[in-house]
């Protein structure tokens, strides 16, 4: 016969499978975030669908503390400080709006990562702070408070639904009265083993490592690896010559939301390193590359959220000599930024005004302002100058200002505040930057179909390319560097819908399969490098790398052929790879820089969101947490079946004892009856 079981579990508890936890971090001052308690936080459930709904959880109803099922609409600012202000609420569950919320959303600061730019009381004070420009006007920082009860994201709707009905069916009032038992609850569990700072947190992960046989480390620091690679290939071992020039060509590869690993970032990473990619491509292909004056850097920063996490590292190794490059190598520098969402055909060119006022510096940048808006002509994409007044926007190219005046552009396609109404959001999704598809494609059709964005991006990237030609020193006809719209339709789809794509398949090694995971996620972590990492490299060595004509054996072992060897001498990395079906060997420049924040600096400066914060250095921590974050809903029983349940077991505890005294003094409870044949007469 057949056995059937059934967990008692699952017949009380429903798991949420698919859920996000707003996590803690720590910077050198202060935590942000979201905990549990150590054993989870409980509450009864309450739907919050509209602001009016609040009162019932902060006043009106008799059973707090309270789980609010939150409308994802209603998720801002004004609700979460009026909730964080009340014990009567022990966490939160946040059902994602569909669609986005039409007024936008930004959990992020208004003037971001400020005190880490260049702008500061001794260089260009009347731009310090967003004093000029508030770059993202939506900003509500509420990424950057600390919450002392859970929040989590609910992802599947299906699951918000589950847990509405039992809403339904147990909580909602009748009548005018208050619910009655049962009702139906909620546990979150995220408790957060790191509190106070990132100080406190090395100093504490530092004396369990130093006293504890089996120390818990309580804290990570966020890191991971920038990649870079260079049009002319050069020495890995060796440094560039002092007199060699480079045009550095930049972006971020990284995005951040409110909830853990939740980060699509389409337009506020995505879009830029997807297009700097293509011109790699591009500019790659032009024949006379190997003869420029200048070479070119193409580089991708991991962890610019967090206070310019990997530009910093790698203007610290540059000034520390641990670099190929040094700081007096570079000739210009050209930032991506958001270059998405244009309005009509102009793409903003951003420049330092304090720098500028050095007429040498000033020169260099009306050179480079002018090679730009000449790559310009004839196509779609019209580049202005933001003005002279303008200050830089929240851009990579800050933390190089800081060491050395670099004359440089920051490329975007806001002149002033951003387009973008969901920076650092869960929202800035592919919709965001009006990604469509025609409804029926398979997902290979769809990998595959060239969308308006692709081909705009395309526009920006060809830009892009020709104008790092001329500036690299190229003097021949640029109309046959263009980037190739197909190649960037299928990274928006890897990076932004499916990263377990045939395209990514086919360009990274066998054994890294695994890291393509479903939905595409650009947050930087505490183990690296992450999935965006590995990806942005392999796809860069699939564009610029360059197919030689080998065996396998001979491109893996080169030194075992002179002739392999002095085919592939020239390019520091090699790999084999697939491609239609057949193996062929590339070789390529593409590297990989250390981004991990070094200590703290002692000097501090004020946060735009009225937190002190570590100027120097940044020095972001993630905590650590003992299991796994997870909600389950359950109905609550009546008070009443808990009396009932009370007298028995009293019952059973005194019977017991009355057992065990009787087992143990049995001669002082029972005489024995005396021999008759004692009895005397």
């Amino acid at each position: 016969g057949s056995c059937r079981g059934n967990s008692v579990e699952r017949k009380i508890y429903i798991p949420l499978n698919r859920t996000a936890p707003c996590v803690r971090l720590l910077n050198a001052t202060h935590q942000i975030g979201c905990q549990s308690s150590i054993s989870g936080d409980t509450g009864v459930i309450h739907v919050v669908e509209k602001e009016e709904d609040l009162r019932w959880v902060l006043a009106d109803g008799p059973h707090p503390p309270y789980m609010i099922l939150l409308d994802g609409n209603l998720f801002n600012r004004s609700v979460l400080l009026q909730l964080k202000g009340t014990s009567r609420v022990s966490g939160l569950a946040v059902a994602a709006a569909n669609p986005s919320p039409p007024q936008g959303f930004s959990p992020g600061l208004k003037c971001p990562n400020d005190g880490f730019g260049v702008y500061s009381k001794d260089y260009g004070p009347e731009f310090a702070h967003c004093n000029t420009t508030v770059w993202n006007p939506l900003g509500s920082g509420i990424s950057y408070e600390d919450f002392d009860f859970p929040i989590f994201l609910l992802e599947d709707a299906n699951e918000t639904q589950v847990i509405k009905q039992c809403y339904l069916d147990h909580n909602v009032p009748r009548d005018g009265s208050a619910p009655q038992y049962p009702l139906c609850a909620m546990q979150l569990f995220s408790h957060m083993h790191a509190v106070t700072s990132t100080v406190t947190c090395m100093r504490r992960s530092s004396l369990q490592s130093t006293f504890s046989i089996n120390p818990e480390i309580v804290c990570d620091p966020l890191l991971d690896y920038n990649v870079w690679s260079t049009l002319q290939p050069i020495n890995s071992s060796g440094k560039v010559d002092p007199e060699k020039e480079v045009i550095m060509v930049a972006t971020r590869i990284d995005s951040h939301s409110f909830f853990w690993n939740i980060a699509p970032g389409a337009e506020g990473a995505v879009s830029s390193f997807v297009t700097h990619l293509a011109a790699a491509e591009a500019l790659h292909k032009a024949p006379d590359v190997p003869l420029l004056p200048r070479n070119v850097m193409f580089t991708f920063f991991q962890g610019e959220t967090f206070d310019y996490i990997g530009s910093s590292r790698m203007v610290y190794d540059m000034e520390q000599d641990k670099f190929p490059l040094r700081l007096d190598n570079i000739h210009s520098f050209v930032e991506l930024n958001q270059v998405a969402l244009r309005n009509g055909s102009i793409l903003w060119m951003h420049t330092d005004p304090v720098s500028r006022m050095n007429q040498s510096v000033d020169a260099q940048v009306r050179n480079l302002l002018d090679t730009l808006s000449r790559s310009s002509v004839g196509s779609t994409v019209t580049l202005q100058e933001a003005g002279f007044s303008q200050p830089l926007p929240p851009s990579s190219f800050q933390r190089f200002l800081r060491a050395r005046h670099i004359p440089g552009v920051v490329l975007t396609d806001h002149r002033t505040a951003f387009h973008n109404r969901y920076y650092q959001s869960m929202y800035d999704t592919p919709e965001n930057i009006r990604m469509q598809y025609p409804d029926g494609l398979s997902p290979e059709e769809t990998l595959e179909y060239v969308t308006d964005t692709a081909k705009a991006l395309a526009e920006v990237a060809t830009v892009v390319a020709r104008a790092l030609y001329g500036l690299a020193g190229g003097t021949n006809s640029t109309s046959a560097i263009q980037a190739d719209p197909k190649t960037v339709t299928r990274m928006l789809y890897g990076f932004l819908i499916k990263m377990n794509n045939s395209w990514f398949q086919s360009i990274i090694k066998p054994d890294l399969k695994g890291i393509l995971g479903d939905v595409p996620q650009h947050y930087v972590a505490v183990s690296s490098p992450v999935n965006t990492t590995y990806l942005v490299q392999y796809v860069l060595a699939n564009l610029t790398g360059t197919v030689v004509n080998l065996t396998k054996e001979e491109c893996l072992n080169p030194e075992k052929n002179p002739h392999s060897e002095r085919e592939v001498g020239a390019h520091p990395r090699v790999g084999w790879k697939s491609r239609l079906g057949m193996g062929v060997f590339v070789a390529w420049e593409s590297r990989g820089s250390s981004s991990v924040r070094r200590y703290l600096g002692a000097q501090q400066g004020q946060g735009g969101n009225g937190h002190s914060v570590g100027k120097e250095e940044p020095g972001w921590d993630q905590t650590q947490w003992g299991h796994r974050t997870r909600g389950i809903p359950w109905v609550l029983p009546f008070p009443s079946q808990i009396i009932t349940l009370v007298p028995p077991i009293a019952i059973l505890v005194l019977s017991l004892l009355t057992t065990y005294f009787i087992n143990a003094k049995p001669p002082l409870l029972f005489s024995l009856p005396r021999d008759p044949g004692a009895v005397a007469y």
